[in-house]
């Protein structure tokens, strides 16, 4: 025979009190802080979810989901990733400029981030200062300063693909550089550092639009991230989520596939001192 009090609950254990227990937990996981995590996740995650599903959806809207189709895609005869002249070009204009980046800006970040971790002499601090400018500097600066240098200095350079190339190289070498000295630094193990800096150096390239922009000679050098931004000042169509996640996907893979090749090399590294933060110092840029 059970008691009054055995059968009430015990005010301590109250579901208000597990809550609120489970959310201060001052001596365990911080779980408040993983709430706060998973909801900017969300928040930042379900937009971009919202947009790769509207590049599926069988009508021309944008806001009103009526049925499944890759009609945006290439079964549009006009209005299709796949038929349409100038956003195919602008794919294969991305993909150009962030492939000819990684081929020259990974060598020449390797070639200086060795040369700046064997120089210690005289200017050497002001030269690790001056490779790391271009990460401070505002993209728009970088634009306008390289468009001016082509267009009043090196006026045989014109805008188009190759200052484009020029451009790309200019940015992104400084991330090369940095990843690769944070592995020398490390073990000294070079590869694993030069596959993350390649990975993150595409992904860079291919989302670029500041840059691509001002070096840009017109439509024929357009890229992807040039085109959206000009069809949405328009009237746009879902062909523009496609060919958006059509760049997203390319770059994930992309990514994922530099990762694991990242921990082929890496297996077998203790976690204390090694460059497990190859790809985390480099996306934190």
């Amino acid at each position: 025979m059970t008691t009054v009090a055995e059968q009430r609950p015990a005010a301590g254990f109250s579901t208000t009190a597990r809550v609120r227990g489970w959310l201060r937990n001052p001596w365990g996981k911080p779980r408040f802080l993983v709430l706060i995590t998973w909801a900017y996740i969300l928040w930042s995650i379900v937009p971009v979810l919202i947009a790769v599903q509207f590049s599926f959806n069988a009508t021309r809207s944008r806001t009103v989901w009526d049925s499944f189709s890759t009609r945006w895609y290439w079964g549009d005869p006009v209005d299709s990733v796949w038929n349409d002249p100038t956003l195919r070009h602008a794919l294969v204009q991305t993909f150009k400029l962030a492939g000819a980046d990684v081929l020259i800006a990974v060598p020449i970040g390797v070639l200086l981030a060795l040369g700046l971790a064997r120089w210690h002499g005289r200017g050497s601090g002001a030269s690790n200062f001056i490779m790391l400018f271009p990460l401070v500097t505002p993209e728009i600066v970088m634009g306008v300063s390289l468009l001016l240098v082509f267009s009043e200095l090196f006026t045989f350079i014109h805008t188009g693909t190759f200052a484009q190339i020029l451009g790309h190289i200019t940015f992104s070498i400084s991330f090369v550089v940095v990843i690769v000295r944070g592995r020398l630094f490390s073990i000294g193990l070079l590869t694993p550092a030069i596959v993350a800096a390649a990975a993150v150096v595409f992904a860079i390239s291919a989302d670029d639009f500041v840059i691509s922009q001002w070096l840009s000679s017109g439509g024929g050098t357009d890229t992807v991230p040039i085109r959206i931004y000009s069809a949405t000042r328009a009237a746009p169509l879902p062909s523009v989520n496609a060919i958006a996640t059509i760049m997203m996907v390319t770059t994930l893979l992309i990514v994922t596939l530099g990762f694991l090749t990242w921990r082929a090399f890496t297996r077998g590294e203790s976690k204390a001192g090694t460059a497990a933060e190859d790809f985390g110092t480099a996306f934190r840029l």
